[in-house]
């Protein structure tokens, strides 16, 4: 074997979980990709005779450039963050868990979480991800963010309180979620405003992601309270009888189909039998960079 597949060989043993890192880093599985890109390149022309831990040499450079593509994404946006970010889901079949795919969900990384995290500060987003989700010790993280290993783990500990905080508890419970889901469907399918006010939470926030224009105007927004997401449901009752079930990272969501085109994709957090948060992502473009398997459009 040539000296290049060698090297090909070995950067493609930490692919997966460089791709996880900068998926949890990002919210965008796009970005992520062009992180991983990123750090090949970087790879490829670096001389790593010298390296021990590789994993470790590929984790501080997939870092170094997430947290670049994060400070640069900080600047082009206002102070104040836009509500309507959704991220984007990694799309599985409900009966099956694909091996390929299994390395981004080593940690169970839910939509809601990654909305938080998209509040966080660059250098807190990469502290609490690579330590909390990768057990990335303060001391390795620390030169990355040009902090000491103190300031590091302070970084870190702020991430953490704001995460938790910040988000309902989320029922880990398939069955469970699927069962307020299928609830929720079948309300919206039979236009029954009270079942959905049953099955909603009072405090119910929906982001919905749907790009710049729809038909001509703007339709991303946040929409609050168990009244107004159920009059959402019940305008929009005509995509319910198109809805699949599937699992969007580590819930149960829906895949809105027209014509064998997933035209949406919903995810929720259920909390004590109830859905507490709605994530859609109904932008064009940003559906058709996913990787949507066809079982979800069948």
């Amino acid at each position: 074997m040539h000296d290049k597949d060698v090297q090909a060989a070995a950067f493609e043993e930490h692919r997966g979980r460089l791709r996880a890192v900068a998926y949890r880093m990002l919210g965008s599985l796009a970005e992520a990709d062009d992180a991983v890109q990123e750090t090949w390149l970087k790879y490829h022309g670096a001389d790593v005779t010298e390296v021990r831990n590789l994993g470790g040499w590929l984790t501080t450079v997939i870092s170094r450039t997430c947290l670049s593509m994060l400070r640069s994404r900080a600047s082009r946006r206002e102070q104040s963050m836009d509500e309507t970010f959704v991220p984007d889901p990694v799309v599985r079949p409900l009966s099956e868990i694909d091996p390929e795919r299994e390395v981004l969900h080593a940690d169970s990384v839910g939509l809601a979480l990654l909305v938080v995290l998209e509040n966080l500060e660059p250098a807190e987003r990469l502290a609490f991800v690579l330590h909390d989700m990768f057990a990335v010790p303060f001391d390795e993280i620390a030169p990355v963010v040009e902090r000491s290993p103190d300031a590091t783990r302070q970084l870190a500990s702020r991430a953490r309180r704001r995460v938790r905080g910040a988000s309902p508890s989320a029922d880990p419970d398939l069955g469970r979620q699927r069962k307020v889901l299928d609830a929720f469907l079948a309300a919206a399918r039979g236009g029954d405003f009270d079942a959905l006010l049953a099955v909603l939470d009072p405090d119910v926030v929906l982001r919905a992601d749907s790009g710049p224009l729809v038909r001509g105007a703007a339709a991303s927004k946040v929409v609050r309270g168990a009244r107004t997401v159920a009059e959402q449901a019940i305008l929009f009752r005509q995509f319910a009888p198109n809805a699949r079930l599937l699992l969007l990272n580590d819930g149960v969501g829906v895949a809105n189909v027209v014509d064998g085109q997933v035209i949406s994709l919903m995810g929720v957090t259920v909390s004590d039998g109830r859905i507490s948060e709605m994530f859609i992502l109904a932008d064009p473009e940003r559906l058709a960079r996913l990787d949507i398997p066809s079982f979800a459009r069948d």
